[in-house]
């Protein structure tokens, strides 16, 4: 039994020794994985910290972008709009101011101006194709898509009239003074005060009249162009009520598609308007 219990108290020791030691290095371990946690934690807290600053930099930063961002718009704005004041400017200086000005005992047009060019125009809008009519080189394309949309509403309509020379006018008007003594007044313009010689206006003829002016007023041909001729951009110089010549319903003159617009809409006339109100339009008449 001394052996046996000797023997049983020698394991246990030896079982126990073992325990002890496991126990001892699993404290060694525990202590060393303590210490790690606690490098990692102090490096955590570290990068943390840096992660923050790095955050509150980025913020300012991404403030600073901001506000750059709305400075260079700024700019950029600012260049444009001077880039757009330039254009306008330029555009204005090669457009004829004498264009949208007023005539008709109003303003006078020297005896050197000539439109800046001028185009014959198609024989098949000319009520006499045998004289040839000039117009301005730019009104041309709007004359001829009123005319043809005209046509395609069967409604003809024909040019008795159009660009006239200083000298043509005072011919004209010489030979009217002639007829008409001081009556012609009432219906022709001096040299230098003819909306002809700018090259904007037009007369017109149609169906019914042999070429003659009188009586277009009762026509299909000046309805539809009350109707229709603000959309290309001629307007009707005298009207009934008009303070300078007799009603003239043939004469059409051309001051661009915005301004005639706008006169129809508000059911106005050329002459009605402040000539500073009309310049405004000039940048756009051909547009």
């Amino acid at each position: 039994m001394d052996k046996i219990h000797y023997g049983l108290l020698g394991t246990s020791v030896l079982l126990l020794a073992g325990v002890i030691t496991t126990w001892f290095l699993l404290g060694n371990q525990l202590k060393e994985a303590e210490g790690r946690i606690s490098e990692l934690e102090n490096v955590l807290a570290t990068t943390t910290e840096n992660l923050t600053m790095i955050t509150g930099e980025r913020e300012a930063l991404a403030g600073e972008l901001h506000v750059e961002r709305e400075r260079n718009e700024g700019f950029e704005s600012q260049i444009e709009n001077i880039a757009d004041t330039v254009g306008v400017l330029d555009k204005l200086s090669k457009t004829d101011k004498e264009l949208l000005q007023k005539y008709s005992k109003v303003y006078f047009l020297n005896e050197h101006y000539i439109p800046d060019s001028l185009s014959t125009i198609d024989k098949e809008w000319l009520y006499n194709e045998d004289l040839e009519k000039q117009i301005h080189k730019k009104v041309e394309p709007f004359l001829e898509d009123m005319l043809e949309e005209a046509l395609e509403d069967d409604v003809q309509i024909w040019i008795v009239s159009a660009y006239r020379s200083w000298g043509e006018q005072a011919n004209l008007k010489s030979a009217y003074t002639v007829h008409y003594g001081s009556g012609a007044n009432t219906f022709s313009a001096d040299q230098g005060y003819s909306e002809h010689q700018l090259g904007t206006a037009v007369d017109f003829t149609t169906v019914g009249l042999g070429g003659g002016l009188d009586g277009f007023g009762g026509t299909e041909a000046f309805e539809w162009l009350v109707e229709n001729a603000h959309k290309y951009g001629f307007v009707l110089s005298y009207d009934e009520n008009n303070q300078y010549y007799i009603y003239e319903p043939w004469h059409w003159r051309f001051v661009g598609e915005d301004l005639a617009r706008d006169l129809h809409r508000d059911d106005a006339h050329f002459y009605d308007w402040d000539q500073r109100k009309i310049d405004e339009y000039l940048i756009s008449i051909f547009d």
